[in-house]
């Protein structure tokens, strides 16, 4: 009986219980539904085996909004619990637990993986090519994530979720403060994922180095592109210290080593270091892309080019390069001397120079623009003041003197998310919308998202702008109650009623999805928003090979100067297409991933073993294959081509 103790959950409450009913229910829908429609076989050919960028990203983007809806979920029972003074919704066990698991979901599991999405359905097709330089990798990327983030999400039913924060400090992580499963689940689920994640990385940076369209130079990719670029090779650099930081402390939590102890020679600082070397870096691998997007929208939808391009690109590469040294700034009270902080203070603000670049570039593109407010135009515009508040805010963080007053109080929380929820969830909304009709081949309800973007905007002013207050006022974060007699509650409430306004935001999306989806126009063409790159210009829905033939680029715009300055972007001489063949091994070693890394989190050695070598196998399997893809003949393309037009 013991063995089978340690898969209960330590500390288990009514929500819990109800969730894992849900999560049954869930479940057995979903298997029932495939048996009974006899889906299987389709699943597997068209989705769980594909190397096609295209359903990868789509795999990634419905995963991400699953992700989006698990963290919000935390996110409205922290604000409930926290809305009136010494309320009972949550005891303070669940309320860490919950934290825990909002920080890493919304970013490990959410954020990073709806970045990927658009970047892996946009970027081949933004400079022109087949696919990405290595398909099966990337499939064994993103099956890699699914299955780190399913491990990590297993932790809610099975063990207990982690409870020492999304930053899980030690000595609090070790097992002396965190005696129960869940920093195991920490450990190894996001180590499955990141190890995803840099596979990404890599595959790319030779992608974008590698395999541009004839004539497409460096500068003149797309600015999305040029953000991929520049983000993949931060991920490259960031996160193998997380994945020697993850095994450090996995080793000292399952097999007794004192890398982050606080005495037999470890350093629990040691810790914080090394997690925010990869930290920081990460909130650009966040922003970077999000301001690829901007460009992209706010230049389609002002119908000009985008201003300071060179700029552009010079400011993100800068900012790329600063992100790398201002790590301390996450621990300014924490021990250093005033040199260290000063030298750390300084690099932090110098970074706020080229993100102030781009917005005065944004905002020079809009200048004399012929601006249309679609829903993408919109969360662009309401970007720029939210996210400029929320940068403000950080360069007072980054006064290291003036730190100590602001640290682990509510003020550095509102910080934040006035910068991630304008500089990645509204990009990534805009990007979402700007570019479902080439995901899709129909266009979501302008009038219902604007409704949304309205309930999202305001909604992330109410909920976070009270925050300042209380905590200039003394409000600590990571506290899950508080007296009355702090009169903390009014600025509580007013949060609270913002987190509801910002659920009603993506609720009316979800309901954008299922109107737009049964009755939407399918007859959109395949450039609705009369854009200006690449990918809008191949037929909708995207065919198999993306490109009928490999276009000849001649400008940074090659289909805005295709349509309107008389750039050839086609030949007309189509040749046959060598693609690559779907793979069943990506998703069977990811599943032995999971095997293992559940094995290795409840010590189960003889399926670490099992699972080991089985992946050993997997990977003797590739050695030996032989496997040339297939070719797609003349005659298939233009009838395709034909078919994709309506018989034009």
């Amino acid at each position: 009986m013991e063995f089978f103790e340690r898969f209960a959950i330590p500390h288990p409450s009514p929500i819990i219980y109800a969730s894992m009913v849900a999560i049954g229910i869930t479940l057995l829908a979903i298997i029932a539904g495939l048996t009974f429609f006899k889906k299987w076989g389709y699943l597997w050919r068209e989705w769980l085996t594909t190397v096609d960028h295209k359903r990868i990203g789509i795999m990634y983007l419905i995963s991400a909004l699953l992700m989006l809806f698990r963290g919000g979920v935390d996110a409205l029972m922290m604000r409930a619990q926290l809305a009136t003074p010494e309320a009972q919704l949550l005891d303070s066990q669940h309320y860490n637990e919950i934290f825990t698991t909002h920080g890493v979901v919304m970013i490990i599991f959410m954020a990073m993986a709806f970045i990927i999405a658009l970047m892996n359905f946009v970027v081949p097709l933004q400079i022109g090519a087949r696919d990405v330089a290595f398909p099966r990798l990337n499939a064994l990327s993103f099956w890699l994530y699914f299955m780190g983030a399913m491990l990590f999400n297993l932790s809610f039913v099975i063990g207990g979720s982690p409870s020492s924060g999304w930053t899980s400090y030690f000595p609090l992580a070790g097992n002396e403060f965190s005696p129960s499963v869940g920093t195991n689940y920490y450990m190894i689920a996001i180590q499955i994922a990141g190890i995803g994640t840099l596979i990404t990385g890599i595959n790319f940076i030779v992608t974008i180095l590698k395999m541009r369209a004839p004539g497409m130079k460096l500068m003149k990719m797309p600015m999305f592109t040029w953000s991929a670029l520049i983000t993949n090779l931060i991920i490259t650099f960031a996160f193998p210290v997380l994945t020697v930081a993850l095994a450090m402390g996995t080793m000292d939590r399952l097999f007794g080593t004192q890398f982050f102890t606080t005495g037999n020679g470890g350093m629990d600082m040691l810790w914080a270091n090394l997690f925010w070397v990869w930290g920081h870096p990460e909130v650009y691998i966040l922003v970077l892309p999000a301001f690829g997007v901007y460009s992209e929208i706010i230049s389609t939808f002002a119908r000009r080019n985008l201003y300071g391009y060179k700029s552009m690109v010079a400011s993100m590469v800068i900012i790329s390069l600063l992100s790398f040294v201002v790590w301390v700034h996450h621990f300014f009270t924490m021990g250093q001397g005033a040199m260290v902080n000063s030298i750390f203070s300084i690099t932090t603000m110098a970074i706020a120079v080229p993100t102030g670049i781009k917005i005065f570039n944004w905002l020079f593109t809009l200048y004399k623009g012929s601006i249309r407010f679609t829903v993408p135009m919109m969360y662009s515009l309401g970007f720029l003041p939210i996210f400029t508040i929320g940068g403000v805010t950080g360069v007072m963080l980054g006064m290291s003197a003036a730190d100590y007053q602001y640290h682990n109080t509510m003020f550095l929380v509102a910080h934040f998310h006035l910068v991630i929820i304008p500089g990645v969830v509204f990009a990534m909304l805009a990007g979402l919308t700007y570019w479902w009709p080439k995901m899709f081949g129909f266009m979501l309800n302008e009038r219902i998202g604007k409704w949304a973007f309205w309930f999202i905007s305001v909604g992330t002013c109410v909920a976070f702008f009270p925050m300042f207050i209380s905590g200039l006022d003394g409000q600590a974060r990571r506290m899950y109650t508080y007296s009355e007699s702090t009169g903390f509650g009014f600025w509580n409430m007013v949060s609270f009623a913002g987190a509801v306004m910002l659920a009603i935001g993506f609720i009316i999306i979800v309901y954008n999805i299922y109107y737009s989806t049964r009755y939407a126009s399918r007859d959109i063409g395949s450039d609705p928003w009369d854009a200006r790159s690449l990918e809008w210009a191949t037929n909708t829905p995207v065919p198999e090979y993306n490109f009928a033939e490999v276009p000849q680029v001649n400008s940074s715009e090659a289909f805005w100067d295709s349509k309107y300055n008389g750039h050839k972007l086609f030949s007309g001489k189509l040749k046959e297409i060598h693609m690559p063949n779907n793979s069943g091994v990506p998703f069977i070693m990811s599943s032995l991933f999971f095997v293992l890394g559940f094995s290795f989190i409840f010590s189960i050695w003889i399926g670490v073993a099992i699972a080991l070598l089985g992946i050993v196998a997997c990977l003797i399997h590739r050695s030996f294959e032989q496997d040339h893809g297939y070719h797609i003949p003349v005659e298939e393309i233009e009838k395709t081509e034909s078919e994709l037009r309506g018989g034009k």
